[in-house]
């Protein structure tokens, strides 16, 4: 008799209930990562407008880019907290749920008595998050935190970009570097109140998070005295590595990692084994220090190819190589159509493209990978959900504290 294949376990996160009171990038990225994996994500946002990421572009058929990269799966309640029914609404939210996450400014969740020592004080189950630009305490602990902001206070700008002008990373790094220390945060306080039955505070600075993301630059830097070049594309200590022009207008980059590959580029590639043993380009370090050079030899041979073929030869070549692609490219990329990465999501303007979490779980039920909500949207539930009377959810809606 065949044996039938087990069912697929439960996401990881099943049974659990996060609240978040959020905004932007940081704390939303965050608890989207808790919903994909099976969590219960009550998103509570402002009544005026919610979260104002909403209001940040039009380029998904009308709803925000960052929104609904960071919201799907979520439930939108709108809430003004600065009315007492308001703030007493999500404190019986919090009162059931596993995890809380804010990232309002800094000390208007104490304030409000949503710090995470507060409420951690009040419910000894539960993970609460505080994610601050740059953290509690400190001279900076009040400054005003954008990710720009942040980049170039964590020394991020000062490395990237050209030798002649730095510039900032194309992505929100220091809100993603804080999402992703914040989720894994979430995660280490759950396995630990999985062993002693307490949750507690989580904290998270954008700075601290960033910070910690310049790990080479700031070690090589702060243990052998000079910060590294910026260098483009090009790699600050090999050569080469660097993209190259094609004959069709494409780029491809190529890395050359050791002299043995050098060696085989140099016969392989650029047609002249005798460059793999000449002085000048024999090793990394006289590569290095004849980068000028060496990037004309490697231009001119790619240069006369396409990027096609430019690659098939790298990679017969045993050179690790790529395409430097735009974002078009990225979103018909052949390895993630392989693997089937995409999926279609719901939303107020009806389905959307969203690549799949790249956490994979094989033998488990895959990703939820819920709609993005409308703001308000189960305002109506949730407030039934914590116990509300019709009449006191009309005088919520009348009085402007629910929406």
């Amino acid at each position: 008799m065949d044996q039938q294949p087990p069912p697929p376990q439960p996401l990881p996160l099943e049974g659990l209930t996060v609240v978040a009171v959020e905004q932007a990038v940081a704390a939303p990225f965050a608890t989207r990562q808790l919903a994909d994996l099976g969590a219960r994500v009550i998103k509570v946002e402002r009544i005026d407008g919610g979260d104002f990421a909403r209001g940040y572009d039009t380029a998904a058929r009308g709803l925000a880019s960052h929104f609904v990269w960071c919201n799907r799966g979520k439930e939108s309640i709108a809430l003004d907290l600065k009315d007492p029914r308001g703030l007493d609404v999500v404190r019986r939210l919090v009162a059931d749920a596993d995890v809380f996450v804010q990232n309002l400014a800094q000390g208007a969740a104490a304030r409000l008595g949503l710090d995470a020592a507060t409420l951690c004080a009040a419910h000894p189950r539960l993970v609460a998050v505080d994610i601050s630009g740059y953290g509690a305490s400190g001279p900076y602990a009040d400054k005003r935190a954008y990710d720009m902001l942040v980049q170039c206070e964590a020394g991020l700008v000062s490395v990237t970009g050209t030798p002649e002008r730095p510039v900032k990373a194309g992505i929100p790094a220091a809100d993603v570097a804080a999402a992703m220390y914040a989720f894994s945060g979430v995660l280490a306080a759950l396995v630990r109140r999985g062993t002693t039955g307490r949750g507690g505070p989580v904290e998270v600075s954008m700075l601290e998070a960033l910070a910690e993301w310049m790990g080479h630059p700031l070690h090589h830097t702060m243990h052998g005295g000079t910060a590294p070049a910026r260098t483009g594309l090009a790699h600050a200590v090999i050569a080469p590595y660097d993209a190259y022009a094609t004959a069709d207008g494409g780029r491809v980059l190529l890395s050359v990692q050791n002299d043995r590959e050098w060696r085989r580029l140099a016969e392989r590639v650029l047609g002249r084994p005798e460059w793999g043993s000449d002085p000048a380009y024999a090793t990394n370090a006289a590569r290095v220090a004849h980068r000028e050079r060496v990037d004309a030899l490697v231009a001119g041979a790619l240069g006369a190819l396409d990027a096609d073929e430019a690659l098939a030869r790298l990679e017969a070549a045993g050179i690790a190589c790529a395409r430097l692609r735009d974002l078009h490219e990225v979103a018909g990329h052949p390895q993630l159509a392989a693997r089937e990465r995409w999926r279609e999501v719901g939303s107020p303007v009806g389905p959307l493209r969203a690549l799949l979490p790249p956490i994979t779980l094989p033998g488990g039920a895959e990703a939820r990978m819920g709609a993005v909500p409308a703001l308000g949207e189960h305002t109506e539930a949730l407030l039934r959900a914590v116990g509300m009377t019709d009449e006191e959810i009309a005088a919520l809606r009348r009085d402007g504290v629910a929406s």
